[in-house]
């Protein structure tokens, strides 16, 4: 029997971070299978009740494709960015999911080779963890 592979949600950006994971496709680039993305205007407005969502319906984790310096909307996007997945990680941690869950990293639009060992590496490390548990 085949071992279970970690269902990931990526979020990722419509100008930056999704040409990118686009290219890996296009380049036929492998990454697991279990990987889906749900696209936003900007890394920022993600919020991390969306986040605790994706754990309540059954993903074992969570991935921001943050626009880091590119983004188009804020000069600050990588702080608020980093603050939001901070508060997430209290969340998380308050409704018994391990913060390690939850992975931000920069992705660009020509970073296919760089998204691909982010989920490659990423499932590993939730593989070792084990599927989500059911929160308290």
């Amino acid at each position: 029997m085949a071992e279970r592979q970690p269902r990931i949600l990526v979020f990722s950006t419509t100008n930056i971070s999704d040409p990118g994971i686009d290219l890996a496709g296009s380049r036929h680039l492998h990454y697991p299978p279990t990987v889906s993305t749900i696209t936003v205007p900007c890394s920022s407005g993600i919020r991390p009740s969306w986040i605790v969502h994706a754990f309540e319906r059954g993903f074992d984790g969570v991935f921001i494709a943050a626009d880091g310096n590119e983004c188009n909307y804020l000069p600050d996007c990588t702080e608020r960015t980093a603050r939001l997945a901070a508060e997430a990680q209290e969340l998380m941690q308050e409704k018994g999911y391990e913060p390690e869950r939850l992975k931000m990293a920069a992705v660009c639009s020509v970073c296919a080779e760089p998204f691909v060992a982010y989920m490659r590496d990423f499932a590993e490390k939730l593989t070792a963890l084990g599927p989500v548990g059911v929160a308290a």
